[in-house]
């Protein structure tokens, strides 16, 4: 009997072995072609397939669009027209620094219509540390393995005296030289989609490793053979060569904000590696990355759902500094123009990526975290204000204030280890002043709601300013509070965050606009987008004070009138209003609100994404574990059309990550993450202190989404939330799960989250 059992052990020791091994690591569960199934009238992630380096300098990606349109690659597509670095957070913010190789035969051709060439997907491979297209028209395959501020093409043509490869410097402004000697090409771009000062540019060096035995430039489509040098609008370059049957030419491509010199400088990330040694390091960065979050899963979708949202939550913001020849970092300023010391990131909303985006960085990644907050610190000293929307400098675009919060949320969490009156100097300033030329940055309409409690209606967006700057303000509170501030300073902010309920509507127990006189708005339609609100309507917004629900549950009349307004958000049907002028103002996401589904949950935009997450404020939290599973499991998958709205910089990437692990943070800022329920059977989050969090969920399946119980390090666990000081030192977290909610677990007032009401009033 004992043999045995021996014989039994081994077995399972060597099928356990096995299975691990055949476990693929997890950048091979990345698919970056998802979202990528979008258009202007409906976005199903409105992304491209980003070949990069976590949150490296430069993407590279396929472009099938035309030069300067938004949306770079679409999936629907059959040509590509060239092969671009792109730093482009989001098709309507746009691209800057951009430019472009094609590798083409037959004859010259410079024209980006005329040079594309038709590809298919059975053909493409796409991963984040690897690209491969086969362009039919011309026989070539091209291959790109990136750095984070260089990258190595491999182009593999056929039989040919007339080999091309076509450098695209874009127009606006560019210079492109051919250095023959040294099969070199360098230039620059200067387009861009403002955000920049007059000196911008991104100056590239391009090396091939075959000599040129054609070579040209290009002005204003002219293709001027033998010339070595251009600067004109749009300038271009075209060198060629004969080629074998299945001849490699490798190209090395590196640029910088900086200088020519420093793009040389950048160059030498590629070191003396070869094309796969390079492929094989980038795979490797990514799965150390990656694997800082192991999932355990025997659903592949699930898997790849998901690792494809960790892979685009690791995207943005982006680096914008360079390591100079004695090793500092450095950047060139989007702001005043300057090189200057320091790092400094940038392609990033914090309209949409403080709510959760961030909030992982802090938890997952700190160290990289930390350096984002130098990165914002140098904004604000280089141009007097914090980023709200950042391309690469300050851009106009959506509301709010939400610099409070990263600070804020980063400060708490310990990830501002110097500097931090610095930052909340900044904060101050930026509360209380509005940006002279970009109106998004400050606050608009800030003399106007520290008078009045509320920004008026003649104001646009009002409520949506008036709802964000009230938690921007709670967020300044809790900075200066853990600083230790003087109270005379602090009551301000502190009776600022409740300016919220200046806006409530008690005959419809929502928020509202209102005037400089404090009226109402006569004919108010809760269901109506724009006016007073930011892409939404009131439905969308009046959950919007992250820092105090049990003050906004006291207004709507309590805990049961609280949950009826969320149970209203799925039971009210998906119109847009009658005022709504739909014509001019219908935008993408009502229509991505609309074709769900789910009422007037509208989760392929940001204002809403955190609500389902409340009912855990008013003693009914099965409802959210009913709710975040119905999200995940209908609104996310591993392909093309894989979102339900714009994917924003990561925000809506982090929301699936977070709450597949079972968590959220509702309200950054708080040391505290809301409970959903896990989505997976079994997680480790393996943090940067040597500590894991281990979620576990033995039971969880697809009919068993509810929580039965709770157990944290072994004993019974009755909180709505985590607390990330506790988390950061390891945890065991155990979730019961059951077909049936437990309508027990989680209703008592001690077991809700975080309310400015219940804690600070």
């Amino acid at each position: 009997m004992k043999k045995r059992y021996i014989v039994i052990i081994l077995f399972l020791g060597i099928f356990y072995s096995v299975s691990a091994a055949l476990r693929k690591q997890p950048v091979e569960y990345v698919n970056p072609l998802v979202g990528t199934d979008s258009k202007f009238e409906l976005s199903n992630g409105n992304t491209y397939p980003a070949i990069a380096m976590p949150w490296g300098m430069n993407f590279w990606t396929p472009q099938t669009g035309r030069m300067g349109e938004g949306w770079t690659y679409t999936y629907s597509s059959d040509k590509i027209r060239g092969f671009k670095q792109t730093h482009q957070p989001s098709p309507w913010i746009n691209d800057y620094g951009q430019f472009s190789l094609m590798p083409i035969t037959g004859k010259p051709v410079f024209d980006q219509d005329a040079r594309a060439s038709w590809f298919n997907h059975k053909s493409e491979i796409s991963k984040p540390y690897y690209y491969r297209a086969y362009l039919s028209d011309y026989d070539v395959v091209t291959e790109i393995v990136p750095t984070e501020r260089a990258a190595m093409f491999r182009f593999t043509f056929p039989e040919s005296e007339s080999s091309y490869v076509v450098i695209d410097a874009f127009d606006n402004g560019s210079y492109v030289k051919v250095i023959p000697a040294e099969n070199k090409i360098i230039g620059y771009t200067t387009r861009n989609s403002g955000g920049v000062p007059d000196n911008f540019r991104n100056y590239f060096v391009i090396v091939f490793d075959k000599p040129f035995s054609y070579k040209a430039v290009v002005g204003g489509n002219e293709i001027r053979k033998n010339e070595l040098e251009v600067k004109e609008n749009h300038a271009g370059a075209i060198i060629g060569f004969a080629t074998k049957n299945g001849e490699t030419v490798k190209v090395r491509v590196a640029s910088s904000f900086i200088s020519f010199d420093q793009a040389e400088l950048n160059l030498q990330e590629l070191g003396n590696l070869s094309f796969e040694q390079l492929q094989a390091k980038g795979k490797k960065r990514w799965n150390e990355v990656l694997s800082k979050v192991e999932i355990e899963s025997d659903n592949e979708d699930r898997l790849c759902t998901f690792y494809s949202c960790l892979y685009r939550s690791v995207l943005f913001p982006r680096m914008f500094h360079e390591i100079d020849a004695k090793g500092n970092v450095v950047h060139y300023s989007p702001h005043n123009g300057k090189i200057l010391p320091g790092y400094m990131f940038t392609d990033t909303g914090f309209w949409d990526t403080f709510r959760c985006l961030l909030p992982f960085i802090n938890l997952v990644y700190p160290s990289v975290g930390a350096q984002m907050q130098e990165g914002f610190l140098n904004s604000y000293l280089e141009s007097g204000f914090f980023p709200e929307w950042a391309s690469p400098g300050h851009r106009d675009c959506m509301v709010g204030n939400n610099s409070a919060s990263v600070v804020a949320d980063a400060y708490v969490k310990g990830n501002i280890k110097q500097n931090a009156e610095k930052m909340y100097e900044g904060l101050l300033h930026g509360a209380n002043n509005q940006h002279p030329t970009v109106p998004s940055s400050g606050r608009m309409g800030y003399k106007e709601y520290n008078e009045l409690g509320y920004v008026p209606s003649d104001i646009g967006q009002s409520a949506a300013r008036t709802l964000e700057y009230a938690y921007n303000d709670w967020c300044i509170y809790q900075m200066g509070k853990k600083l230790g501030r003087p109270a005379s300073e602090l009551d301000i902010y502190k009776k600022r965050s409740q300016n919220y309920k200046n806006l409530f509507y008690a005959p419809y127990r929502l928020m509202s606009g209102k005037d400089r006189n404090g009226n109402f708005p006569q004919h108010f339609d809760p269901v109506e987008w724009w006016g007073p609100f930011t892409e939404g309507n009131s439905w969308h917004y009046s959950w919007s004070v992250f820092h105090d629900m049990r003050g906004l549950i006291n207004l709507m009349g309590g805990d049961k009138n609280f949950v009826a307004m969320l149970d209203s958000v799925f039971t009210t049907p998906p119109v847009f209003g009658a005022n709504t002028n739909t014509r001019q103002s219908l935008i993408h996401e009502m229509r991505e609100m609309q074709v769900i589904d789910m009422g007037q949950y509208a989760h392929g935009n940001q204002p809403i994404q955190h609500m389902i997450y409340l009912y855990n404020y008013a003693g009914q939290p099965w409802k959210t574990q009913y709710w975040v599973r119905e999200v995940m499991n209908r609104l996310y998958q591993p392909t093309p059309d894989g979102y339900c709205g714009d994917e924003d910089n990561g925000q809506t990437s982090a929301w699936y990550v977070m709450s597949a692990l079972g968590f959220y943070s509702v309200c950054p800022g708080t040391d505290e993450y809301v409970l959903g329920a896990p989505l997976f059977r079994n997680a480790k989050i393996h943090l940067e202190n040597g500590k894991t969090i281990e979620i576990s969920a033995p039971l969880n399946s697809d009919e068993n989404r509810y929580i039965s119980d709770v157990r944290y390090n072994g004993k019974k666990y009755d909180k709505n939330y985590l607390n990330h000081s506790l988390l950061i030192k390891g945890a065991k977290i155990r979730f019961d799960m059951d077909s049936q909610p437990n309508y027990k677990r989680g209703t008592e007032p001690d077991s809700f989250p975080y309310s400015f009401s219940d804690k600070e009033k």
